[in-house]
């Protein structure tokens, strides 16, 4: 099964499949439906036609900007629909415990775990999370895509994969 990992944010959506991560990047002074569109297309063109899984962080429990965060995550998520992806949504702080160890990890100790980890030296914070997001969808399926320690992937433990394949 193919997994993609998404990061969505209304500023910087990071994408990673394939093997390849991107971007989706808006300004703020175009109109709220032109970003909202650039979002919606570019996840929309990660689908194939073909069964797969999104894994994509949730929104933050204390969003300071939750109303707009939130308008990425809803177009995310309809694009995602209509390309008829099954999705887990992830908690970031389970993101980051997987990744790190640690729950309250931050944006330079994710990009350095990716780095000593797997060699990867990704410098936009939304790409890394995106990876690590794709990463925790193969390892929920089976297909570990990085060795990491046992309380680590415990972490997971809570998660389960949409339409029952935990």
């Amino acid at each position: 099964m193919r997994v993609v990992g998404i990061d969505p944010s209304l500023t910087g959506t990071g994408i990673c499949a394939d093997g390849e991560c991107a971007t989706v990047t808006t300004k703020p002074e175009q109109p709220m439906g032109e970003r909202l569109a650039g979002i919606y297309a570019a996840v929309g063109s990660y689908a194939d036609g073909s069964p797969w899984l999104a894994v994509m962080e949730d929104m933050p429990a204390h969003a300071k900007s939750a109303g707009l965060t939130a308008m990425a995550h809803g177009v995310v998520r309809l694009a995602l629909h209509h390309a008829g992806a099954h999705v887990l949504t992830v908690p970031p702080a389970t993101l980051k415990k997987y990744a790190t160890g640690k729950g309250a990890a931050t944006k330079a100790d994710m990009r350095m775990a990716l780095y000593q980890r797997v060699g990867i030296d990704l410098r936009d914070d939304n790409q890394v999370d995106a990876w690590w997001l794709r990463a925790l969808g193969y390892q929920m399926l089976g297909y570990p895509l990085v060795d990491l320690p046992k309380a680590h992937v415990a972490t997971l433990d809570k998660l389960r994969l949409p339409g029952g394949e935990s």
